[in-house]
């Protein structure tokens, strides 16, 4: 009966193959895409004796891919200068993509690994490959985390506090001095939301490669500016979406694409946390005063400032304004910048994006046609104008999918990804997990012989399984069930941050384009914004595909 199950997929193969190799036979074209994981390119003769020596009902591996997720290309070629904007937590964990940490975390993760055997994070950094690049310039208008980008960046050798450091990198009190530098090729943004377009543009124009952490932008207006600068200078372009470099995810397309769900209608997504630092709650840094942060510069760019308040005022959302004046300091808004819409973009902005551009990556899904959203201030009534639960509909009617997306800040309860087709359900975080309908046509007659149970995955993938993977937080155990974290590549655990820098480093090298380029990055805004704008109004956003705009209902 195994055999019958292993005939069906090589029967769907033989149909689906591709176009450049129609020379290949049913077997070459089986090893090539899908195979059964202990099967390889064994005959049918010693298939059927292995299938007897091994319940794959246990296993729940009925077959695997052989075109596994591949490294980019060496990262030998000239030395990249980079310069960094941003140092606070996703800047550190990028600079940490890069191979620099300050020299204090690398003491600490000595101690963490002398006191657990199983915390192996100093280890798999140290072996993390050299990108063969420079920290030539560091910028962060909150002195500690300039004072400590220096550090990182020095940091050449990966030592601790005793070890020896390299050259330092300057420390640029603003951005555009930075981004002035002759020494400099390319900059990491990592800066709050309101900042990101600007940043890039201006980053561009000065001929400089750019990774901006997501999300792409703040308001709708500037997002076609920035389009348009990154097209006009040519720049290699990439955002941080580090799903794209996740093996759960490439893998997960590949299923799609041969059809292996069968029609696909509808998707869940959803993002739940229940801490206070899940819901940006966070520390206030020791040293912060007036004296260590330029708050002048943290308020924004001058003309997305006035496009936000023109829109709020515009729609009557001035109540989402906030009771504080932009220009009031407040140590508050500066840590803790994600629960003012004066700075951020919400749960849509923040979350919601990492999970579209998931789903876009397995399905090219592009920008909803329409979008409701709803929620609100249910969990932390501590003076946030952004929602802390939010539920967001998204119509892809090109397509003929619907996907929903609900976040609580209120709840951990885990519910990964879940991409529903006519024959099975592909749950997708950093494992899969494939179950069949009970209504398949295409899976009805191993249902009948019991082959496949429909009250349980008849394949997963599990990478990693055999090992223990350390987590310090439930943030950290959060992303990492998401595959946002870290991923394997040829059995070896490889941080997702590391691989998506190590692209883009291989595109400015080589003249290439990114996975997560402009235009894939265009789709993340635009969508984001329709989920926020649809809140904020209470109303149902369209997207006219023709004239590039967000209407409304």
């Amino acid at each position: 009966m195994y055999l019958n199950l292993y005939k069906m997929i090589e029967k769907d193969l033989e149909q689906n193959k591709p176009k450049e190799t129609p020379s290949k036979s049913r077997r070459e074209a089986l090893k090539t895409m899908l195979t059964l994981p202990v099967v390889g390119a064994l005959g049918v003769g010693v298939l059927k004796k292995v299938l007897k020596e091994h319940d794959l009902r246990k296993k729940r591996n009925l077959f695997a891919f052989e075109n596994k997720p591949k490294l980019p290309q060496d990262v030998v070629g000239k030395e990249i200068r980079l310069g960094i904007i941003g140092f606070g937590i996703r800047g550190k964990q990028l600079l940490q993509g890069l191979g620099f940490v300050e020299p204090k975390v690398i003491d600490e993760m000595a101690l963490k690994s002398k006191m657990d055997s199983k915390d192996t994070r100093l280890q798999l950094f140290r072996e993390q490959d050299d990108l063969n690049v420079i920290i030539n310039g560091v910028c962060d208008i909150f002195d500690p985390y300039g004072e400590a980008a220096v550090e990182a960046g020095a940091n050449i050798h990966r030592q601790g506090t005793d070890g020896k450091m390299g050259k330092e990198p300057v420390r640029y009190r603003t951005y555009q001095e930075l981004i002035a530098a002759d020494d400099i090729d390319a900059v990491i943004i990592a800066s709050p939301d309101h900042w990101h377009g600007q940043m890039t543009i201006d980053a561009a124009l000065a001929g400089k490669h750019v990774y901006l952490e997501k999300p792409f932008t703040w308001t709708v207006p500037e997002t076609y500016r920035v389009r348009d600068v990154v097209k006009k200078t040519g720049i290699v372009f990439q955002l941080g979406h580090q799903g794209r470099q996740t093996d759960s995810y490439i893998r997960a397309r590949e299923i799609i694409d041969l059809g292996l769900l069968g029609k696909v209608s509808l998707i869940e997504v959803c993002t739940n946390r229940n801490t206070p630092n899940g819901a940006w709650v966070y520390p206030i840094i020791e040293g912060s005063s007036p004296d260590t942060i330029d708050w002048k510069q943290f308020e924004g760019p001058i003309e997305q400032i006035k496009e936000y308040e023109a829109y709020m005022k515009a729609n009557k959302l001035d109540h989402f304004m906030g009771p504080d004046a932009r220009n009031h300091f407040s140590l508050e808004r500066f840590f803790r910048w994600r629960c003012w819409w004066d700075y951020s973009t919400g749960l849509s902005g923040d979350l919601l994006t990492h999970e579209y551009d998931a789903i876009n990556q397995m399905l090219e899904v592009g920008i909803p046609s329409s979008v409701v959203s709803s929620g609100g201030i249910y969990v932390f009534p501590d003076g946030r104008t952004v929602p802390d639960v939010v539920q967001t509909v998204m119509e892809f009617r090109d397509k003929e999918i619907t996907m929903l997306y609900s976040a609580t800040q209120g709840n951990s309860r885990r519910r990964g990804k879940v991409i529903m087709g006519r024959d099975a359900s592909l749950e997708v975080s950093s494992t899969l997990l494939m179950t069949a309908d009970p209504a398949s046509v295409r899976y009805e007659q191993q249902i009948n012989e019991g082959v496949i149970k429909t009250d349980e995955p008849f394949y997963s993938y599990i990478p990693g399984s055999n090992k223990v993977d350390a987590v310090t937080s439930a943030t950290e155990l959060y992303f990492a069930q998401r595959g946002l974290l870290y991923t394997y590549v040829g059995g070896k655990r490889y941080d997702t941050t590391h691989l998506h820098l190590r692209e883009w480093l291989y595109c400015i090298r080589n003249n290439q384009t990114p996975s997560c380029h402009i235009d894939a990055s265009f789709e993340e805004a635009m969508t984001a914004h329709m989920g926020t704008r649809a809140y904020l109004e209470g109303r149902t956003m369209y997207w006219d595909k023709e004239r590039e705009e967000i209407t409304r209902g």
